[in-house]
């Protein structure tokens, strides 16, 4: 009768645990499609706003995040890259990387207010709350213009050694980027833009999207070429972790409510970790997403992942988009 009850026990034990795992993984929930059959690059779901902003050939998309239809568009962002948002001054901002400018536009109208002039081919770009200054990171110059939100006067520009790619800020001064063709993280102070540290991120080779802890001051780098997750402390570059994942990743997002990483691979799917501890990581899932689907953003507020994708084909050494392909893949529990 007690091995009876035992065997009972443990049977209803991985019961529970097999329906939790099956409650809290992640699946796709829909794909929103969009009209444009051109290329694309980052996409922010920015809650303060809640409105969803996707790059999507010359022109940024922008949709409502509750009812996640389209609001409007913003046009004439040639090379159009990446989109940072400075609520408290009702403007966003957009690199154009053809034009080698940043396009201003209104929040609330979507209408075009400016162009900032910066280096050549700014891609990624963010804000940051804590000098109030929007940073570009320009792949072809290797250097990061900084931009008083405020004024939208180019307040400095500094030279980083390599081409820079995902940034992030710490929210008290210190920015980290990427540098793609050397496999390093560079920090450097948001107010004097000197740079204080550059770490190797070794094994991982070719880094793209990247995350930030604020609480155990790790970061997240999704290296592209070694197809790794490597987790660094912020504080001094030690490496503390480094996990798989997937093929083509261009993306990655830290979802601090759940302590999970989540890198988005051109292959088709979405590698997610989990921070168990500051010191303590593991893959828990290889969730299967849509060819194409490198780039990842999330909103906090609908707790929903969102990776921009397309039926992509290779024609004389060019990307094309299948006509009527292009997608938004929507991922959530």
């Amino acid at each position: 009768m007690k091995k009876l009850n035992f065997l009972l026990i443990l049977f209803i034990v991985c019961v529970v645990q097999i329906a939790h795992a099956q409650k809290t993984e992640y699946k796709v929930l829909k794909t929103i499609p969009l009209e444009g059959d051109m290329g694309w690059d980052y996409l922010l779901a920015d809650d303060a706003t809640q409105r969803l902003y996707v790059s999507h050939g010359n022109m940024v998309q922008v949709l409502d995040l509750k009812s996640e239809k389209l609001v409007g568009s913003i046009p004439g962002t040639l090379g159009v890259h990446g989109i940072a948002i400075a609520k408290e001054f009702n403007k966003g901002f957009i690199t154009a990387g053809r034009l080698d400018s940043v396009v201003v536009f209104d929040l609330t109208t979507l209408q075009t207010t400016g162009k900032i002039k910066t280096d050549k081919n700014p891609d990624a770009v963010i804000y940051d709350v804590f000098t109030k200054r929007v940073f570009t990171f320009n792949g072809r110059a290797s250097s990061v213009t900084a931009i008083d939100a405020k004024t939208n006067e180019v307040v400095g520009t500094m030279t980083v050694p390599g081409k820079p790619e995902a940034a992030v800020s710490d929210g008290k001064g210190k920015i980290f980027v990427n540098i793609e063709d050397k496999s390093t993280i560079v920090k450097f102070d948001a107010k004097t833009l000197k740079i204080e540290s550059e770490w190797p991120l070794d094994p991982g080779k070719e880094p793209s999207g990247l995350g930030i802890d604020l609480k155990t001051n790790r970061l997240f780098s999704a290296c592209g070429d070694s197809k790794t997750i490597v987790v660094m402390d912020c504080t001094n570059g030690k490496i503390i972790a480094s996990l798989p994942m997937g093929d083509g990743c261009d993306g990655l997002v830290y979802i601090k409510e759940s302590q999970d990483i989540l890198a988005s691979c051109g292959e088709g799917i979405l590698t997610v970790a989990h921070q168990k501890s500051a010191k303590e990581y593991s893959v828990t899932q290889t969730l299967p997403t849509r060819k194409s689907a490198r780039t990842v953003t999330y909103s906090e507020a609908e707790k929903k992942v969102y990776m921009s994708s397309a039926d992509v084909t290779m024609e004389n050494n060019h990307r094309k988009v299948a006509p009527g392909s292009f997608q938004i893949v929507v991922v959530g529990k």
